[in-house]
């Protein structure tokens, strides 16, 4: 066997679907653990400056923040050490489907093992879409947050007087990052504008977009996981049926 042929072999037992979302997967988590932890810790920031003026009405916020970062670290090492397995067990599927090693067999505990990986990825994959939604919150606050800034700024140049944009406020209490009891617990009018035009403001709004993009990714990879884990489960079976070695 020629050089040439032997890296023929080597390219076909490569699972070219699961090194796929691998490479996604690991992409979609570094920017989701990553600008996710420094978007909330900016966010901590920004709640204590502008929003909140005593710690009694934050520290619900304080302590969620603190938590979730640990999560974070938490997920960082699951998803790094999980999709190294499904990585390994594609190079196992797909070297068994093809016969890459002669007297390599699928075992029926091997195939066990395959329908775990397919039931635990597809689990996740549910646990991560409301993961995905839930990064969906800060995003459409800081959007909605810039859009109204958007407005004073309009209704700045075209009215000569402040009072007349001053009711145009941003509630944190309405998105529930704050207590109801918060004081002032919003920014109003040029106050409002004054905190868009922060550098604090556009980085964690950048940060926390990443961290969604990051987060949608990570989904992508998990259900190309759950259909190359499902394919492949289903030729070893169909294999097994048929007595074939594989």
């Amino acid at each position: 066997m020629g050089c040439y042929d032997c890296c023929i072999r080597c390219l076909g037992a490569v699972p070219y679907p699961s090194l796929v979302a691998t490479l996604l997967c690991f992409t979609g988590m570094a920017l989701f653990c990553g600008c996710g932890h420094e978007a909330l810790a900016n966010t901590e920031v920004l709640a204590e400056t502008y929003f909140a003026r005593n710690i009694q009405d934050y520290v619900v916020l304080s302590s969620f923040i603190k938590y979730f970062q640990y999560v974070i670290y938490g997920l960082a090492s699951f998803f790094f050490l999980y999709c190294i397995l499904l990585l390994a067990e594609g190079f196992y599927t797909t070297s068994a489907v093809k016969q890459t090693f002669g007297e390599f067999r699928s075992t029926r505990c091997g195939r066990c093992l395959s329908l775990t990986f397919i039931i635990v990825t597809y689990v996740l994959a549910v646990i991560w879409l409301a993961v995905f939604a839930f990064t969906a919150i800060p995003v459409f606050f800081f959007f909605n947050m810039a859009q109204t800034c958007h407005t004073i700024n309009i209704l700045a140049e075209t009215t000569p007087s402040i009072n007349q944009h001053g009711w145009i406020c941003m509630d944190a209490r309405q998105y529930g990052l704050l207590p109801w009891n918060a004081m002032p617990g919003k920014a109003c009018g040029m106050t409002l504008a004054s905190i868009c035009k922060t550098k604090e403001f556009f980085i964690t709004y950048d940060l926390y977009i990443a961290a969604f993009a990051g987060a949608g990714i990570a989904l992508l990879a998990l259900f190309m996981y759950v259909v190359a884990t499902t394919y492949n489960y289903a030729v070893l079976r169909f294999l097994g049926r048929k007595g074939l070695r594989c």
